[in-house]
């Protein structure tokens, strides 16, 4: 379904996330300290349920849904939202609707790295993130 996004994800890059966020309606304060903030992104899937947790010094958030079944969701920055997850040619597509406003987030795996695309009206914030591969403990 989804496997090449299970993993632990660290993020390397960013540009334009502020402009980003400002778009979306987030405010000043919260812009400042969630551009500054390098999250971990652990994707699983159990049967047909995915789940995507965001780790970082600013907020912890967490979903669990299944694809392409809307479900309302409170981000991090307090906007409760519908959203709606699909997969479409190998990119998982995220929709959120909240008081008559849209937003499109997009996963992609590209050489390896995921890609997010972060889109609303006509700004555009692209975030890298690499996979983070944990080595097993010997234990004696």
């Amino acid at each position: 379904m989804c496997d090449a996004f299970v993993g632990t994800w660290k993020l390397v890059s960013s540009e334009n996330f502020e402009d980003y966020m400002k778009e979306v309606g987030v405010g000043f304060a919260t812009r400042k300290v969630a551009g500054m903030a390098k999250p971990n992104v652990i994707i699983s899937v159990n049967g047909d349920v995915i789940t995507i947790k965001s780790e970082s010094t600013f907020k912890n958030t967490e979903i669990s849904f299944k694809l392409s079944q809307e479900f309302e969701e409170v981000t991090a920055d307090d906007r409760k939202v519908k959203r709606i997850i699909t997969l479409d040619g190998g990119s998982m597509i995220h929709f959120q609707k909240w008081l008559g406003k849209e937003t499109t987030i997009k996963r992609q795996i590209v050489d390896g790295k995921m890609v997010v695309e972060y889109i609303m009206n006509n700004i555009v914030s692209i975030g890298i993130y690499k996979k983070i591969i944990r080595q097993l403990e010997c234990k004696e």
